[in-house]
C-alpha cells in the first residue's frame, strides 16, 4: 500500500484501472486490487470468509457506536477492527455451513465506566422496548448526567436501530420506539452507559431477546 500527496488530478477514490485510492485516517492511500484466484478456496478459507461477512453484516450499521465506544484504539487497529476480529474470534457458533452469532457473547461496547443497575427490558404494544435500571449514580465515578446507550437487533430481518445517550443514568428508564414494522420479529438488545463527552464507556450487557408486540 503506498501513500501519495496528488493522483494525477489530485487525490482519488475508488477503483481506477488495477489500483484502489482511497483517504485512510487521514492519508491518501493507493493499493493494487487483489488477484483473482484460479484455485477454488478451501474449507478454512471459506469458514473464513463466512465469519467476517456474518460480522461485518451485523457490526457495520452499529459502526458509529462501536467507533466510539470498543475499547481504545491499539496502533492502526480502530476500535471497529478491534470489535471485528474479537467477533470473528469469540462470538461465532455452529459448524460450516450453518454458522452464527452468539448473541450472548456480543459486545457492542467495552470500557470501564459502571454499567446500568440491574437492567431490565419489556415489551410494549406499537413495537416498544421499555428499558429500566436502577440508579446508581455516585457509584465508582458513576454520575447522574452519564447517558444510557442501547442497541436494538433484528434478528427476523437482519437489521438494526440503536440510541446513544438517550436517557441520563438518573432517569432510571428508555422506551425504544421501534417500527411497526418489526412488530413480531425476534429482537435483541445490549445496554451500556457512556459520559455526556463520550470519553468514558462501559462494556455492554445483553439484556436477551424478545418478540415485539
Amino acid at each position: 500500500m503506498g501513500t501519495f500527496e496528488k493522483g494525477i488530478l489530485g487525490p482519488f477514490s475508488g477503483k481506477v484501472g488495477t489500483v484502489v485510492g482511497a483517504n485512510w485516517r487521514g492519508l491518501n492511500v493507493m493499493r493494487s486490487l487483489p488477484r483473482k484466484s484460479s484455485q477454488e478456496a478451501t474449507l478454512a478459507q471459506k469458514i473464513v470468509r463466512e465469519k467476517f461477512s456474518l460480522v461485518v453484516r451485523f457490526l457495520k450499521p452499529l459502526r458509529p457506536i462501536v467507533s466510539a465506544y470498543y475499547g481504545h484504539e491499539a496502533g492502526e487497529l480502530s476500535r471497529y477492527n478491534l470489535a471485528t476480529a474479537y467477533h470473528i474470534n469469540e462470538a461465532i457458533v455452529g459448524t460450516y455451513p450453518d454458522l452464527t452469532l452468539d448473541y450472548n457473547l456480543v459486545i457492542i461496547s467495552s470500557g470501564e465506566l459502571l454499567n446500568v443497575e440491574n437492567p431490565a427490558m419489556a415489551t410494549q404494544p406499537n413495537a416498544e422496548l421499555a428499558f429500566t435500571w436502577t440508579d446508581n449514580s455516585g457509584q465508582t465515578q458513576a454520575n447522574a448526567s452519564d447517558g444510557f446507550v442501547v442497541v436494538v437487533y433484528n434478528q427476523t430481518i437482519r437489521k438494526s436501530e440503536y440510541r446513544d445517550l438517550a436517557a441520563l443514568r438518573s432517569a432510571g428508564s428508555f422506551t425504544f420506539n421501534l417500527p411497526n414494522s418489526w412488530i413480531g420479529d425476534t429482537v435483541h438488545a445490549w445496554v451500556a452507559m457512556a459520559t455526556s463527552d463520550r470519553l468514558k464507556y462501559s462494556s455492554s450487557v445483553y439484556l436477551g431477546q424478545a418478540v415485539l408486540a
